[in-house]
Parts: C-alpha cells; structure tokens; sequence
C-alpha cells in the first residue's frame, strides 16, 4: 500500500532505531564534519564558560577516541591490506597516536586549568589536519582499491557502538 508522500518520493523519515548503513567513507567523514562543528563550538564559548567548555571537550575527546578505535582497527587495516601504501598508514597511526596523549591530557584536566584552552585547540588543528589528508590521499585511494565499503560502514559503525569508555 502506498501512501500519497511515497508516490510523489518523498517518504517520511522514521524515526531512527539505529544509523542506516552507510559506507565507510561517508561515515567517517559524517564524523570529521560532526567533531569540526563540535570544535566551532567549543571556539565561541566564553573566556569564563568553564563548565560548558569541559563538558564540550569531553564530548569532543570521546566522539574522536571512538571513530579512532574504529578507523584503526576497520578501515586503516583494510586500507593497508588493499593499497600497501604503509607510510600513509603509518603517518595516520602516528597523528591518531598525537591526538590521543593530547586526550588523555584534557581528560586529566579541569577547564580552568592553564593551557586547557590551548590543548583544546591544538587538538582542533591536529585533527584538521589530519582530515585534510585523510579525506584528500587516503579516501580516494579507499575507493581506487574497490574495497567493499558498505561492509566497512556497517563494521566501523557496530564497534563504534560496542566501545564503552570509562565515565570522565
């Protein structure tokens, strides 16, 4: 049976029980772009908005300790495999390697703290960068390689749900 919004292609959305598959790339860049604006975010804050500046952060720091789990574990192995390119691969590990120390220091901190701020931004921009080149050497040679990334999606997107991190 067909509804009058089905016939004319536009079906309601439902509301969402779960993510419908996606494929690997959009999925990881969905996050790079939800952890940019969460950064924006943290930027326009106030000098003295400490409690939302640490909430954000935390926020921050768990959204990237999770799509870093994934991506390590999923996508960069996959990639690896199908591309043997290992110094793209390696540099990725390292700057993944970079930004979690830079977690595992804001997450040890309150926002009140010197250097907070500081860590909070240098972690933006270590991250930005890292997208630039993610999204601009190793997405295209993902998809050059013809891996399957809808399978990748749905596994990047099951462990991102498994991971459970300790309360902050």
């Amino acid at each position: 049976m067909t509804t009058t919004t089905q016939s004319q292609g536009k079906l309601p959305k439902p509301i969402p029980t779960e993510t419908d598959p996606q494929d690997a790339i959009t999925l990881l860049t969905e996050d790079h772009e939800h952890v940019k604006s969460m950064f924006e975010q943290y930027e326009e804050l106030g000098d003295r908005a400490f409690a939302s500046k640490q909430k954000l952060a935390l926020q921050i720091c768990t959204e990237l300790t999770k799509h870093a789990i994934a991506e390590e574990e999923i996508f960069y192995s996959a990639v690896r495999a199908a591309t043997k390119d290992d110094d793209m691969l390696d540099e990725a590990i390292v700057e993944h390697g970079s930004a979690k120390e830079l977690i595992a220091q804001i997450i040890s901190m309150e926002s009140t703290e010197d250097l907070y701020d500081a860590k909070v931004k240098v972690l933006g921009e270590l991250i930005d960068h890292h997208v630039k080149e993610e999204e601009g050497e190793m997405f295209p040679k993902a998809r050059k390689a013809k891996l399957d990334l809808m399978a990748l999606g749905e596994a990047i997107a099951a462990r991102k749900q498994e991971i459970e991190l300790p309360p902050h």
